[in-house]
């Protein structure tokens, strides 16, 4: 109790490039095993390492979990893996074959991009593969992903371009927007899909230094908004999303 008090003092800066684990004076045992320094180098270890779609979902699901919510250690473990070089490792999984791998990577992403400074990282480096993943567009051969991997996708995105207008230039830059639009209009997504879409085009329609360059390109004010009126009833999964698995 002592040592896990120790940790409840937020840290200055929660986007600072460096933070320190508490000091232990005896060894980790039982649950506490789970979230120490040593283990975050062990996942990412495995990210990098294996091929075995089933250990590459764990292992990043793991750190989702980890790294959920407000917590102490998971803001510890947020800053941790970046200091270890742990995002690109978990982005770089958005390419995989495996849609198990594809949407655990992304929950991932989403709870470390909580850290102020991953979210600058993760903007800058996984909004690409994270709008490659939507449906859509000019890709061959397309993917035809589920709809709770869809909708775990465009939160990650949401959660990256909240507060972070180099991201969300980012996904104007990669066709984002083309998508996102897509899915809000086309008639043939689910209204979770297109309720996730419309979110995520309310935040870009927010940032007023994109407005202009959106009409530029013949972009309107109604294209941001949500449009349930062609929205598929087809449902799947739950009514919500978890922050964790």
């Amino acid at each position: 109790d002592e040592w896990f008090s120790r940790g409840k003092k937020l840290p200055e800066d929660p986007g600072a490039d460096t933070v320190d684990f508490p000091k232990r004076t005896t060894p980790a045992k039982g649950y506490e095993l789970l979230f120490q320094p040593e283990v975050v180098r062990i996942y990412i270890s495995l990210l990098k390492e294996s091929k075995t779609p089933a250990i590459l979902e764990a292992s990043a699901g793991a750190i989702q979990n980890l790294c959920a919510g407000s917590w102490t250690y998971g803001r510890y473990i947020r800053s941790a893996l970046r200091q270890e070089k742990g995002l690109s490792a978990i982005a770089d999984l958005l390419t995989h074959d495996s849609e198990r791998v594809v949407k655990a990577a992304s929950g991932a992403l989403r709870n470390l991009a909580v850290d102020l400074r991953n979210k600058e990282l993760i903007g800058k480096h996984a909004i690409p593969n994270l709008v490659k993943n939507l449906p859509g567009g000019q890709q061959t051969p397309a993917k035809n992903l589920s709809e709770d991997t869809v909708v775990s996708i465009l939160n990650t995105i949401n959660e990256v371009i909240v507060d972070n207008l180099e991201a969300a230039k980012k996904l104007r830059e990669t066709q984002g927007i083309e998508k996102l639009v897509l899915i809000n209009k086309s008639g043939n997504r689910s209204e979770r899909e297109v309720r996730a879409a419309a979110l995520v085009l309310q935040t870009v329609w927010g940032y007023k230094e994109l407005r202009k360059p959106l009409e530029k390109e013949g972009w309107k004010k109604s294209d941001f908004q949500v449009n349930l009126s062609n929205a598929s009833r087809t449902q799947g999964g739950s009514s919500f999303d978890d922050s964790t698995l």
